[in-house]
């Protein structure tokens, strides 16, 4: 009689899930490109933009949202916080996305393939949105009584003449992607993380919050329609389950039968 034994099943190793590093350098500059050149596409529209602020901040009043200004007047009492909000909007926006997808790509291939997949359709979706919807931020509503903190304290990523500002679309303010990105930026490390302390990562996106609104460089609506487009993403695109490989060892060998046991003894075979 033959006997098999099967091993626990092991899971296929992370590493294998990694794509060729050239192709995706090209698709993500490629993808950034397309970002930057959408964002260009979406420029003007200056009359249209601030007809639709005048109705986004009707609208988040009518909603009893707090004043963006609350959160100003916060930053407003430090000369040095309100500079590090204005620095960590103009510097870490970018950054902290690509140190995230490069740390995925290297210890987290298939949550990596994810998350980039992520990404791409949130920043699809919001620059659709961008050329359907110019808005101007709550810095240029006289409405608002707003600072623009950019450029009265610096640093500043934006040029003073919104309308021929040739570097940023300085009324692409719905949704706001310093918001989706780095909320993404956190779900991501969560998940493809299991330290105890992974929950702080939200800590990112409530700080990008702040800024962005204390900065008046966005609504509260801007945060709330790109988590709602975040959310869309993330049921459309699950993440994929480990392959699972299970490996069958060698069939073991049957020990011979002692001729001194009973059975044997008993069969009346001599030798």
């Amino acid at each position: 009689m033959m006997y098999t034994r099967s091993e626990p099943a092991e899971r296929e190793p992370d590493t294998s899930a990694r794509p060729p590093l050239v192709r995706e350098l090209l698709l993500v500059a490629g993808l950034f490109l397309v970002y930057k050149l959408g964002r260009q596409a979406a420029n003007g529209h200056v009359e249209e933009a601030f007809h639709n602020a005048g109705h986004v901040w009707s609208f988040e009043r009518a909603l009893g949202l707090p004043g963006e200004g609350v959160v100003q007047s916060v930053l407003l009492d430090s000369t040095a916080l309100v500079q590090t909000a204005n620095t960590y909007y103009a510097a870490v926006h970018f950054p902290a996305t690509l140190a995230f997808l490069v740390w995925l790509y290297w210890r987290r291939p298939r949550h990596y393939v994810w998350s980039r997949r992520i990404l791409a359709a949130l920043t699809g979706a919001a620059l659709a949105l961008h050329l359907l919807f110019p808005l101007a931020p709550p810095r240029m509503l006289h409405a608002a009584g707003l600072v623009d903190t950019g450029q009265v304290y610096g640093p500043s990523v934006y040029g003073d003449t919104p309308a021929a500002d040739s570097m940023a679309n300085q009324f692409a303010a719905m949704p706001s992607l310093h918001f989706g990105w780095a909320l993404a930026v956190a779900v991501g490390l969560i998940v493809a993380t299991r330290s105890r302390w992974r929950l702080l990562w939200l800590l990112h996106p409530l700080f990008t919050l702040f800024v962005i609104v204390g900065t008046a460089n966005h609504y509260w609506l801007d945060a709330i329609v790109v988590s709602a487009l975040l959310a869309v993403a993330y049921a459309a695109l699950r993440l994929p389950r480990t392959p699972v490989r299970t490996h069958l060892s060698w069939p073991a060998a049957v020990p011979a039968r002692s001729y001194a046991s009973p059975a044997y003894a008993r069969s009346g075979v001599r030798r």
